[in-house]
């Protein structure tokens, strides 16, 4: 099979601004990223069909026996060998009849990619199965993806050895370290689920853990880091004061003191010391958050929502975010008092006076960050901030 991850351009924009530099499944929800279950589920290789900008970075390959799967979609087992049994021109929909897999020759993926589905047979209906609707659903289904994620990357394999200078409270079972990975001194609680401790990753003395959570490779937990779950902490990352159900997609810092609370922080960014977001509201109210789709503010239907921050956003000490504030890409931020609810890409400044960050000025922060990973910002990275510059105002 030719697997394709598809990104319907309307649930894209309900995933801004973390979908401005990725696809929908290049979001990590769990331990992995969509693509990276589906990689690990179906053993097959992925292209995508995602936003224009994006799509040179993440490239799209057609075959005369493709299998496109909406990119929203969360993969189980169950999912996993319906699509197995798929037939030519057939499809997987949901109980909105919305399709959610679908397997076409050449002509008809086209035509699928153009909202021309004519003769597409429903071959299985899925009945509430779970999907990424918007980005507060990143931090609402993580504890169950964590869970998921758990069991197939451990599935037959054995944990390392935990040093005997560390509490387990519940089924060590449930704690997995992978290689190189240091752990010392810090209390580890499995009672409501599992704890994923990746290759290379150092938990630092002093920390406290509740399960379900996952510290992906090379992060950093920093002396008394206070971790609640469902919590993931993305690769390369460094993670200190207390989080609270969020999830951090990777080599980010929320490395100090101060609060996270039901949030998502994207790649590159940072985190001042003492910065604190709110993720419930005084009056006890739904939050309502900005939606990119509908160019307002929207209804989340929870009572608890916090933060949710784009690529390469950088935040200075003392920081105070509002319930349910959206920054886009590339922000530096500072100043006392709260920032405003919604903040668009390329924005310099605080409470007191925002305006638009220097695209070059900017470019060089995001440089100056990533040298520190050893990671370089190519060509087709820079493209793509350049296309958010220019088209989030």
């Amino acid at each position: 099979m030719n697997v394709i991850l598809y990104d319907n351009k309307f649930k894209w924009l309900n995933l801004l601004p973390l979908t401005f530099t990725r696809p929908i499944s290049e979001i990590r929800i769990g331990i992995l990223k969509i693509s990276e279950k589906w990689k690990y589920l179906l053993s097959e290789k992925i292209s995508y069909f995602c936003a224009e900008h994006l799509q040179k970075k993440y490239p799209l390959y057609l075959s005369d026996d493709n299998v496109i799967i909406n990119s929203i979609l969360l993969p189980d087992e169950n999912i996993v060998q319906k699509i197995k049994e798929l037939e030519k021109n057939e499809a997987i929909v949901d109980n909105n009849n919305e399709i959610l897999v679908a397997r076409l020759d050449y002509e008809k993926t086209n035509a699928f990619f153009y909202e021309k589905n004519n003769n597409i047979k429903i071959s299985y209906t899925l009945v509430n199965p779970l999907i990424i609707k918007n980005y507060c659903d990143i931090f609402k289904l993580n504890g169950i993806e964590i869970i998921k994620d758990f069991d197939i990357i451990t599935n037959r394999r054995i944990s390392e050895k935990i040093s005997h200078t560390n509490t387990i409270i519940g089924d060590k079972n449930s704690v997995f370290i992978e290689k190189g990975a240091i752990v010392e001194g810090s209390i580890i609680n499995i009672n409501n689920g599992p704890v994923y401790i990746g290759q290379n990753v150092e938990i630092m003395e002093g920390c406290l853990i509740r399960g379900p959570v996952a510290i992906c490779e090379g992060a950093v937990l920093k002396m008394g880091a206070k971790i609640y779950g469902p919590t993931t902490i993305g690769p390369f990352s460094k993670a200190g004061g207390e989080i609270n159900n969020s999830v951090i997609l990777g080599y980010s810092n929320k490395a100090h003191e101060g609060f996270l609370g039901n949030s998502v922080i994207g790649e590159w960014c940072n985190i001042g010391a003492d910065s604190n977001n709110s993720n419930l509201k005084n009056t006890y109210d739904n939050v309502k958050m900005w939606n990119y789709a509908e160019k307002k503010f929207v209804d989340t239907g929870l009572q608890f929502a916090g933060l949710i921050m784009g690529d390469h956003t950088k935040c200075g000490i003392n920081t105070m975010f509002n319930t349910g504030t959206v920054v886009g890409v590339s922000c530096n931020l500072f100043g006392s008092g709260y920032h405003r609810q919604f903040i668009p890409s390329f924005t310099w400044g605080g409470p007191n006076g925002y305006s638009r960050f220097n695209f070059d000025k900017a470019i060089e922060v995001a440089k100056n960050m990533m040298q520190r990973r050893n990671v370089t910002l190519n060509e087709i990275d820079l493209e793509i901030l350049k296309w958010i510059f220019e088209n989030d105002t």
